[in-house]
């Protein structure tokens, strides 16, 4: 973790952070540069850019209720919790992998809900599996909720719960 820095996402970011959305597929939704664009500058709660030397290396998108998402995972979530941060994508670039990166993501993500929030939210691939996200979350300490399928079960997602409170 050492030369990490974390900071708020800028708008010279979004090339970058598109890029690293796009080679973290399936692990991440893919999804076109305007979109994420929309979704950094006005659905997003919070977004949170790791660098390393002056170059984005990862990020995270939060969201939380109310904000009118169009996702599928944010609408479940939301339908079971009135109150939440969900983790909507965390992405890190080929090259940062296995740098503690992702915990560095969500230590300050924790930090920032922490009695703001009751619950962090995600949700992992269960088809086309992700073994390494759900090991990654477990071990962050969330804990398993509920599963939706979709496609016939050719598509599914397996959604976390981390407590929030003190």
């Amino acid at each position: 973790m050492d030369g990490l820095v974390i900071r708020p996402a800028e708008a010279g970011d979004l090339d970058a952070l598109h890029a690293i959305n796009e080679a973290s597929t399936p692990g991440v939704g893919s999804v076109t540069r305007d979109r994420l664009e929309k979704l950094v500058s006005s659905i997003a709660d919070l977004v949170l850019v790791a660098l390393r030397g002056d170059a984005p290396v990862g990020f995270a998108l939060l969201m939380v209720e109310g904000n009118g998402y169009d996702s599928k995972n944010y609408a479940w979530v939301a339908e079971h919790y009135p109150s939440f941060a969900y983790v909507d994508r965390v992405a890190v670039s080929e090259d940062a992998r296995g740098l503690g990166v992702g915990a560095l993501l969500y230590e300050q993500v924790i930090q920032r809900y922490s009695g703001k929030r009751p619950v962090l939210m995600a949700e992992v691939n269960l088809e086309p599996p992700n073994p390494g996200s759900l090991k990654f979350h477990k071990r962050h300490g969330f804990v398993e909720v509920g599963e939706r399928w979709e496609d016939g079960d050719s598509k599914g997602v397996v959604y976390l719960e981390r407590s929030l409170s003190a």
